[in-house]
């Protein structure tokens, strides 16, 4: 097996069936994987799925009361900042730091000063190494056996997919351990030793993790609430916990629920079955079809129409001087395939017309 077919820990269920095609767990299975990969009683080495699941319920309190005083006493404006958090502020900035930053390395920041601020735009509620290393499988096993969140084996694969499929093995050699830690080096994430990875299963420390979290929501609990008191701050981490489920589901869309919804025009990437989706493509910058096809891209709304709010992030920096590089491939994708697409267009078009005049005369 190469490195990234080894990277991740592979289910009690294995990624392939008996001929080699994937495998579909059944739910109960999927569920029961699900329970014993955040039991931290069973190994401490299950730390980290279980906090990813469990720092987002740490809300419950403030969603509780958001909702009773929601309730008691509604008011739009709250609704509305909820809605505008959850789907466009923390599904931007998704797009930015932990996919073209953390994952794909699309540009690069100037100092350590704007990579700090750009990691703490938002609540954080997703560790960088449950979605990184994952993620680079995931590109280059995509729809493949193998892929963590492949979506031809259900929705309940893809949602479970952080605990079930997405942390890294707990026997790589120190050789292949130190391959993985690469992935994270850019990000800031300070790296466990090899001897303290056989102890607890990841690279990340999960003390350190705890730590910046916990900072982190304090920090902006303060913020909302001198914005605007408890009830905002309530609000605020009402609205990072609707993202932090809804972001469980995006590849399970992004693949067309495991078909090939894919159109001409619109799709160009050919190689699996990722599409462009308006609605993550406007709120989040996520072109899932043009990402695919570049994904070290900083930019992925290549057309007109496609609104791509991450790059306009990474371009505000660059011009005030955060960020000193970034690719951009739109010029590639226009010339590799929309040029190319629309001249054949046109030319059928022009065929057909003729086609239609000839018929005419005779």
């Amino acid at each position: 097996m190469s490195f990234i077919e080894n990277v991740l820990d592979p289910p009690s269920y294995g990624w392939k069936d008996i001929d080699g095609s994937l495998y579909k767990p059944t739910n109960r299975q999927i569920w029961k994987e699900f329970f014993s990969r955040i039991n931290v009683f069973k190994t401490r080495k299950n730390w980290l799925p279980f906090f990813s699941w469990f720092s987002p319920l740490c809300f419950l309190p403030l969603i509780v009361y958001f909702l009773i005083n929601l309730f008691r006493d509604f008011h739009f404006g709250l609704v509305v900042a909820v809605f505008v958090y959850s789907m466009i502020l923390m599904g931007t900035h998704g797009t930015i730091w932990y996919h073209r930053y953390c994952t794909h390395k699309a540009y690069v920041f100037r100092n350590q000063f704007w990579r700090f601020i750009t990691q703490n735009l938002v609540i954080k509620v997703v560790p960088e190494e449950l979605y990184v290393v994952s993620h680079h499988v995931h590109h280059c096993l995509s729809d493949q056996p193998g892929d963590p969140y492949n979506a031809q084996a259900g929705f309940l694969y893809c949602f479970l997919a952080d605990a079930n499929h997405q942390p890294i093995a707990k026997n790589l050699s120190e050789e292949d351990y130190n391959r993985a830690v690469k992935f994270l080096q850019h990000t800031g994430v300070p790296a466990n030793t090899y001897q303290e990875y056989l102890k607890w299963g990841s690279i990340a420390s999960p003390w350190k993790t705890a730590l910046s979290t916990v900072l982190n929501w304090v920090f902006w609990y303060g913020v909302f609430y001198l914005l605007g008191g408890p009830v905002l701050a309530a609000a605020m981490f009402t609205a990072a916990f609707i993202w932090a489920l809804g972001v469980r589901t995006f590849n399970y869309e992004g693949h067309g629920k495991g078909k090939d919804k894919r159109k001409e025009g619109t799709d160009y990437n050919e190689n699996d079955m990722s599409i462009n989706q308006l609605w993550p493509g406007i709120v989040a910058g996520e072109w899932h079809n043009n990402h695919h096809l570049y994904p070290v891209s900083a930019r992925s709304g290549f057309l007109r129409h496609q609104v791509d709010l991450a790059w306009y992030y990474i371009k505000l920096l660059s011009l005030i001087g955060g960020v000193s590089s970034y690719h951009d491939s739109k010029k590639q994708f226009i010339q590799q395939y929309r040029k190319p697409f629309l001249e054949k267009k046109h030319a059928s078009v022009t065929e057909q017309k003729a086609g239609k005049e000839i018929r005419g005369l005779s």
